[in-house]
């Protein structure tokens, strides 16, 4: 038999995963071979004759073939016996976290005679029905405008989702019952790190690269809305590191302040020798003024910040 999943969203590919092995270690106790191959590491021959190896003992074969699209002598060698493979009683499962050319020979094939599963990264509806449900796991109510902020807020990247969920839901486990304060106070998505990367592509004066930067951000799921907070969060400190240096004070006073983390405060107080007092001031109202319009409906998050990105 043969299992074909595939696609983007490699946290519920990689939970499918563990499904799959937990379930025939479950139903095959002490009588199982389990194998997983990287299959660049290997050639065809190796897994065919270990496929083929007859056991007195084991009752069943499960492989678990990762990157086989990869290895084209491999794959070649594997669609000419895909028929004998897929009318096993063992089981191969093949996976690629990532999409694939749909016309692909090897694809088409196992589509055909293997069961597929494609895993497409969830949006809208789809998406806060996966959030509901996780905090429901955990033994946590959420509202539906909770659910929605959340999502636009962090984004539809499972991964960094999963691990905010379980922690809301431990600091939430008296009280049962998520609010949209605590999604603002606790969650800090890794993009907060990334996102100064743009702000000094723009200190660089370099908006082609930092619009590309944030291309980037969008094309992973994460959300214009938060990548706006975050950019306003490092102009924001941009300003004051930039104020205390016209005041006459040093990075030590800065640190005093305990405004944010030091890390952030050295890089931000680094940063600032790029912009005059008077120019952040004026990218901070013009990071206010988007802010304004798109949560006012007259443009769309993600029109609204690359014009901002365009325009600073």
């Amino acid at each position: 038999m043969i299992i074909f999943l595939y696609g983007k969203d490699t946290y519920r590919l990689q939970r499918k995963l563990k499904e799959i092995e937990t379930r025939y270690k479950k139903i095959h106790k002490g009588g199982l071979n389990l194998e997983k191959i990287e299959v660049g590491q290997i050639d065809f021959r190796e897994f065919w004759d270990k496929f083929r190896q007859p056991s007195m003992f084991i009752k069943k074969k499960l492989f678990f073939l990762e990157n086989l699209f990869s290895n084209q002598r491999f794959k070649e060698e594997f669609r000419k016996k895909i028929q004998p493979i897929a009318k096993s009683q063992d089981i191969v499962v093949v996976f690629e976290k990532k999409e694939l050319p749909q016309k692909d020979k090897l694809f088409l094939s196992l589509k055909k005679y293997g069961k597929s599963q494609k895993f497409q990264p969830l949006g809208g509806r789809a998406l806060k029905t996966w959030i509901k449900n996780e905090f429901q796991k955990e033994g946590v109510e959420v509202p539906p405008k909770v659910v929605d902020f959340f999502s636009e807020f962090v984004g539809n990247d499972l991964w960094l989702l999963s691990n905010e969920i379980k922690k809301i839901s431990l600091y939430k486990r008296k009280e049962k019952k998520v609010e949209i304060s605590d999604i603002e106070s606790l969650v800090r998505p890794k993009i907060e790190a990334d996102i100064f990367k743009t702000v000094e592509a723009l200190a660089n004066k370099e908006k082609r690269k930092a619009l590309k930067l944030i291309q980037k951000h969008l094309e992973k799921g994460d959300s214009p809305l938060y990548l706006l907070k975050m950019i306003n969060f490092q102009f924001r400190n941009l300003l004051i590191a930039c104020s205390f240096k016209e005041d006459g004070k040093t990075l030590s006073d800065l640190l005093q302040l305990k405004l944010s983390h030091p890390y952030v405060a050295k890089k931000s107080w680094l940063a600032s020798h790029a912009f005059t007092l008077s120019q952040l001031k004026k990218i901070y109202q013009r990071i206010f003024e988007a802010d304004f319009t798109i949560k006012t409906g007259k443009i769309t998050p993600e029109i609204g910040l690359k014009m901002l990105i365009t325009q600073l």
